[in-house]
């Protein structure tokens, strides 16, 4: 891909447009060749798929350089294809179109995800010269003060972040829900949601600006404290509360995402249970405790579980607002700093402790999800 890539860069810029349309069209083409002509019957589509045995160890051949390489492919593919297709219990044509739907997906699973992260797992018992060092890396983690901060940064990033933002999202949900100008509350409060986290940080970094007294604040709060006769203060620069000031850029951009599904589980909490509970006498609050809640419980599981995960690996909020100074720092953000310094086999070693800290909650999301499907 790269090659290919260098190769593009050598043309013009239209040509290069052009030549990136026609790889696209031709990976199109490959995927509908499996979809849609391959598992059809008859000697034409036999003959179209013999032929792509054949097209197939020719790319080898051209990409490769190796006639060998190419004759083991195609025996290979065409001998199992052929095989498959012919024995495939639904019928003829069944794998075939198994396999266009599935390979692409499983390909990129195996590159993207499975490949990095046993990688990722044997590389932090390396240093950062690529020496096996053991559990070294674990050890420092665990040991030094600034790396266990960063841990406990961390932690603190989800236990806050989650709670606050779903309790805000809630709030807002049931208080806009069927009110005068609910759409326009609702896009109010969802709009941060569409703000990149940088964008965000950049907004909330001239929100907490401080300059000298006896100069002009530019930050919004730091104008408040003056006009209220304060002094400027350093939000960013205090610890331990500087990294509560950066937890609240998520919170507020999360709780626009909690509003908009909790907002719409609400909707659907039947109305003749709220009006059976009216019945009975109770208030607003025992029906909102007893019926919504217990209604839109797999919703709220959901919204924890998304922004707890999207806690555990914030980075842009941190890289973008403190670079992880003043003891702001945080497990994502660790990751980058080690491997910009050449500590690789840290950096592998902070990316599966973030790998152990959010495979918890993916376990009880995807539990709570087989469960409700149970009970549907």
């Amino acid at each position: 891909m790269s090659d290919f890539l260098n190769w593009v860069a050598t043309f013009n810029p239209i040509v290069q447009i052009l030549l990136v349309v026609v790889a696209f069209v031709l990976v199109v083409a490959v995927l509908l060749f499996f979809v849609e002509i391959a598992p059809r019957k008859g000697r034409l589509f036999t003959g179209i798929r013999l032929a792509v045995c054949i097209l197939l160890p020719l790319a080898i051949v051209l990409l490769l350089g190796s006639i060998w390489w190419a004759a083991a492919a195609a025996v290979v593919l065409g001998g199992l294809f052929f095989w498959l297709d012919y024995r495939a219990k639904e019928g003829s044509g069944y794998l075939f179109q198994l396999f266009g739907f599935l390979a692409p997906a499983l390909l990129l699973l195996a590159i993207g995800l499975i490949y990095p992260s046993i990688k990722t797992f044997f590389d932090s018992f390396l240093s950062g010269r690529g020496n096996f060092i053991g559990i070294d890396n674990y050890v420092w983690i665990f040991t030094q003060p600034a790396a266990l901060r960063t841990v406990l940064n961390t932690i603190v990033w989800v236990l806050i972040v989650p709670a606050v933002s779903t309790a805000f999202g809630l709030a807002y949900a049931v208080f806009f829900d069927r009110s005068r100008g609910e759409k326009v509350f609702k896009v109010l409060v969802f709009m941060p949601m569409a703000i990149s986290f940088v964008g965000a940080s950049i907004i909330w970094r001239f929100v907490y600006a401080a300059r000298p007294a006896d100069q002009e604040q530019i930050g919004l709060l730091n104008q408040v404290v003056v006009w209220l006769g304060g002094q400027p203060v350093q939000f960013l620069q205090n610890s331990p509360w500087n990294t509560f000031f950066l937890i609240v850029v998520l919170i507020w951009i999360q709780t626009g995402f909690a509003m908009v599904i909790l907002s719409a589980a609400i909707k659907g909490v039947p109305a003749e249970q709220l009006e059976a509970a009216e019945l009975d006498g109770t208030n607003a609050w025992q029906r909102f405790v007893n019926v919504t809640v217990p209604g839109i419980r797999s919703s709220l599981i959901v919204v924890l579980t998304t922004i707890s995960i999207a806690s555990l690996k914030v980075f842009d909020i941190v890289r973008t607002m403190t670079a992880g100074a003043n003891e702001t720092s945080v497990i994502a953000n660790e990751m980058y700093t080690q491997f910009k310094t050449f500590e690789l086999g840290r950096s592998a070693a902070f990316a599966v402790v973030l790998f152990v800290l959010v495979l918890p909650i993916v376990v009880y999301n995807a539990r709570q999800l087989k469960k409700q499907r149970e009970i549907r």
